[in-house]
This record gives structure tokens, sequence and C-alpha cells, in this order.
């Protein structure tokens, strides 16, 4: 080491040669690419509550018939006037609620007087809904009331409906009750 260089010209070679090396070794390593990079970006609304926040659900994996889409990240969507990207601590845990082992995918049915669940298909589920509402509703149907007033009612089903619904699903449950002629009915939109 020259004894002519001061310490403070040995201090300023020194972090130069430091910062040299720093920007040459950052230019050879790539940056890190996001989880997010290459996802399918779906927009949905939170299940949870009636708040009805916005959040946007990164799928990997293309639309190959080979490929089973995996949902890697949700996020509030920051563009809905309605929580504006943020989410309450249940909307953050939607991942877990979505990529869940126990997670139904498929109806069951507990036969009478078993202790067990059977998966049967769509096809079986909705056969059996249909006929059974059909004969609960022949059994409690009232064309008139005790005045002779025509009522068309039934009175002996309820209707559940939910606040997360879309206003479509809300407005087809509506239909679908005053059709059939059932009274009870509850869901917080209140149609």
């Amino acid at each position: 080491m020259p004894s002519h260089l001061s310490r403070r010209c040995f201090l300023q070679a020194a972090t130069t040669v430091t910062a040299s090396s720093a920007l040459n070794l950052r230019a050879a390593t790539p940056p890190r690419q996001l989880k997010i990079a290459h996802t399918t970006q779906t927009h949905s609304i939170c299940p949870y509550c009636a708040v009805g926040c916005s959040v946007v659900i990164h799928t990997l994996g293309d639309k190959a018939r080979n490929v089973t889409p995996t949902v890697v990240h949700v996020e509030g969507d920051p563009d809905s006037p309605i929580n504006r990207g943020t989410l309450c601590s249940k909307g953050i845990a939607l991942k877990e609620f979505i990529v869940n082992d126990q997670r139904l995918t498929r109806p069951l049915y507990r036969a009478p007087g078993t202790a067990g669940w059977t998966p049967i298909s769509w096809e079986q589920a909705v056969d059996r809904m249909a006929r059974l509402i059909k004969q609960t509703r022949d059994r409690g149907f009232e064309e008139n009331d005790s005045d002779g007033r025509l009522v068309n009612r039934l009175a002996n089903v309820g209707l559940i409906g939910g606040c997360t619904d879309t206003n479509e699903i809300n407005f087809l449950l509506s239909k679908f009750r005053f059709g059939v002629g059932i009274l009870s009915y509850e869901n917080q939109s209140r149609l």
C-alpha cells in the first residue's frame, strides 16, 4: 500500500470498488419474479359476509385439459369501491378456504338409518331434490284459505338465500319461490 495514500482517499477508493462490485453482482443476478407473474386473474366476491368485498383470485395453470389449475394467491381488488383492496381476517384467509383437502366438491347422500355419507352424482342429487320438493308441495299446497279466497301457497317449506349470492341468483330464487308458492323466505337481501 503506497504511503502517500491518505485515509480519505483510501475510503473513497474502497467505497467505489465495493459499489461497483455490488452493481456487477446485481446485474448478474436476474430479478426474482413474483408468484403471480404467470397467473390468470379472476375477479370474484368474498363469500363470508354481506359486505360483498371484491377479491382477485390468481390461478396458476393454463386452460389445457391435462392441467389442473391451482389457486396460488387471493388479494383484495384495489379497483373495488367497497373494500378498495383491503380484506378482513377471514377474507385474507380465503385461499385456505379454496385450497382445502376437506372441501366438499360433490354431493353427498345419507340414507335414513345410516351413519355414513355416500357420494352421488349431480344428476342423482338434482333428481332427488326435485322429487322431494314435488312430493312436499303436493302434500302441503293450499289453493284456497279457510274463507275460500285463492291463496296458492305452500306453508310447509322454507327457503334460505345467501347474502353473497349475485343479484341474478337472488332473482332466480325469488322467481322459484313465487312459482312454487313458498311463503317462508329468509335472505339478507330480503327480496
